[in-house]
């Protein structure tokens, strides 16, 4: 039991403080020799500050990011399926698909950085080889051959779509892993972070003014868009380029060793902040994709002004301009009362905004929406920092426990939940107005019309609901976050810490009961399945691994034959049931990717030289951390949380 007002130690009873046998299979398993670690840096010390210069170029990407975004958040869909004429199912089914597979390639490419090692350090090869192939695959989405016929640029849809997310990930994952290596400070972290919102605000407005100016240009919707593409596939390609000339890796960082990828996918669902963080995200990406995706039809078609694109580009200049003018105050909330204050405060804008555009916008209230988007949009940017800057707080606890910096990796889970929970709001509102009649350029029937209002304003309010309510157990704040990196010293030092989430006092990575290379392999199972082979012998984890997997690839097998008889008629829009499908196979082939590893593991521990005492160890603490010291050395536990 915990004695009052002594924090609680682990201690091991049925493992030495030190075990001297390692695993002699973790090559084979992705471990790599022990290697010690660097110094540990202090997040307080005034060299913590960022240069202007690099702050500047982490952030001018963002310009080019957000101006390829925009057009594909906002114009793809109508472009393709009122200039191109390719049907709103097939758009849908291509989405889903395409975002699915890009879902999949994220936490790779977190473990993939995250993992490796050149004398440019583990961000910037990635970086130099991603945007121009990204530039290449936005021109190709943008610049359908006008011989094409609707089905033939289906197809051009879908593999452009796909390359574009592909190779987006390439730059994007390690871009997002090398900003919070740069600051390990809680204040200037949002100062980094924050010089990106002028470049993200900049890009969005360019994005919104350029193409109605290009296509009168270029007297041809077609032509406009195809230069835009260029013009931005050439900035991203300058700017990526200027970021890794410019910007360099932090050593002691990039030096340390990796971990496994399954392990560290185990391990990360253990962080209490990281889960309160992903349920927001999650709660909020589920309708994430209606505002962009639903706007040009929102304007057109309830709205009704007689120029709509000309009228969209307004609507999103107010919105990003006035998210841009509100980042001092956003900026000065998080620094006066915190993050987590400002972050609150930002979801308020957004909700009762959404709330006025269900009820009280209709044809002809041009004036009104212009009112509206100036309230909603003054949040924008507070998302824009506060999010990768807490992301970045997150990843600290991660390293008190595990002794990592997994950014990457963390950034790619993040990127994973939350695109597959977002494909569904980018292809299903498209399903149900096509289900409802929509046909495009023409006046739409009533029921398209409400379904238009009732998708965009009503259901990202529900969200933004649910996802305030769960945003405030977020548990870091600036004190919590001096006191992580306390801890941390305390370990680099060989002394315990103190966690200051739960108050347990917590042995360096290194002085655990076991080696630290074996408890990174015992991870690729459950502590129930651990406990079951400790009665059962080592066979069962096989058994369990194999079952796990048959099941994971039978739903992956379902769903794939589910979407196929959904689509075998291309005459007809695949529908709702067909992109639901692609979310189900999506989430099964990921798991049936997670299993195949496990049976690796498996097959090598039968031989592995672990005993029973080195399990009996590694439970004890995942029992410890989740539910804190008991009478008993293994107690039954879940095996979530920290």
């Amino acid at each position: 039991m915990v004695t009052p007002g002594k924090p609680a130690t682990f201690r091991s009873d049925r493992a030495p403080r030190r075990i001297e046998r390692g695993l002699s299979t973790s090559r084979g398993m992705g471990e790599r020799p022990g290697v010690s670690g660097p110094p540990i840096e202090s997040p307080h010390d005034p060299a913590e500050k960022v240069p202007l210069r690099i702050k500047l170029s982490f952030g001018a990407p963002s310009f080019a990011g957000a101006g390829m975004a925009i057009p594909i958040v906002i114009h793809l869909t109508i472009f393709y399926s009122d200039v191109v004429l390719v049907p709103l199912g097939f758009i849908a089914l291509v989405k889903a698909v395409a975002r699915a597979f890009d879902a999949l390639t994220d936490p790779l490419m977190g473990w993939l950085t995250d993992h490796t090692r050149s004398r440019w350090g583990r961000r910037r090869p990635w970086m130099v080889v991603g945007a121009p192939l990204t530039g290449l695959a936005f021109w190709m989405l943008f610049s359908p051959p006008a011989t094409l016929s609707p089905s033939s640029a289906a197809w051009w849809l879908a593999v452009s779509y796909t390359l574009y997310y592909l190779f987006h990930t390439l730059y994007e994952v390690p871009h997002g892993g090398l900003g919070p290596e740069l600051t390990l400070d809680y204040h200037e972290r949002n100062a980094l972070f924050g010089w990106r919102v002028p470049f993200i605000v900049a890009g969005t407005l360019s994005a919104a003014i350029l193409p109605p100016f290009l296509i009168d240009l270029t007297g041809s919707q077609r032509s406009g868009y195809a230069l835009f593409a260029t013009i931005f596939a050439v900035l991203l390609s300058l700017l990526y380029f200027n970021l890794v000339a410019t910007v360099r890796e932090r050593p002691g960082f990039a030096n340390r060793e990796a971990n496994p990828l399954v392990p560290g996918l185990r391990r990360v669902m253990r962080n209490r902040a990281f889960r309160v963080l992903l349920g927001v995200y999650v709660t909020s990406s589920v309708t994430g994709a209606i505002p962009g995706l639903m706007m040009p039809y929102f304007t057109k078609y309830v709205l009704q002004p007689a120029d709509p694109d000309r009228w969209l580009a307004l609507f999103l200049g107010i919105y990003f301009g006035s998210g841009f003018l509100a980042l001092p105050i956003w900026m000065a909330l998080a620094r006066r009362f915190g993050k987590k204050f400002a972050w609150l405060c930002s979801f308020v804008p957004g909700i009762t905004g959404s709330l006025a555009i269900f009820f009280l916008l209709g044809p002809g209230d041009l004036a009104l929406t212009a009112g509206i988007l100036v309230w909603t949009g003054s949040a924008f940017s507070a998302g824009m920092f506060l999010g990768p800057s807490m992301q970045a707080d997150v990843i600290d606890y991660d390293e008190l426990y595990s002794g990592k910096r997994r950014e990457a990796q963390y950034n790619g889970l993040w990127s994973v939940m939350t695109k597959f929970t977002v494909i569904p709001s980018m292809a299903i509102p498209l399903a149900i107005l096509a289900a409802y009649g929509y046909e495009p350029n023409v006046e739409q029937t009533q029921t398209v019309k409400d379904w238009i209002r009732g998708i965009f304003g009503l259901a990202p309010a529900i969200t933004s609901v649910l996802a305030f309510i769960l945003a405030l157990r977020f548990p870091i704040t600036r004190a919590i976050h001096k006191r992580i990196w306390e801890g941390i010293r305390a370990h680099a030092r060989g002394r315990d810490a103190i966690d200051p989430l739960t108050g347990q006092r917590l042995p360096p990575p290194t002085d655990r009961g076991l080696p630290e290379q074996t408890g990174w392999f015992l991870d690729h199972f459950s502590p129930k399945e651990l406990r079951r082979m400790l009665v059962r012998g080592r066979h069962v984890l096989l058994r369990s691994t194999l079952v796990s997997l048959g099941i994971s690839l039978g739903g992956t097998i379902l769903a794939l034959a589910a979407t196929i008889h959904e689509i075998n008629d291309l005459s007809r829009d695949p529908g709702i049931l067909a992109v639901l499908s692609v979310v189900v196979a999506g989430f099964a082939f990921s798991a049936t990717c997670f299993h195949i590893f496990r049976v690796r593991a498996a097959l090598a521990i039968r031989g592995a030289p672990i005993d029973d005492e080195q399990v009996r160890a590694h439970l004890a603490f995942i029992d410890f951390v989740t539910h804190g010291p008991s009478d008993s050395p293994v107690v039954a536990t879940s095996g979530a949380g920290h």
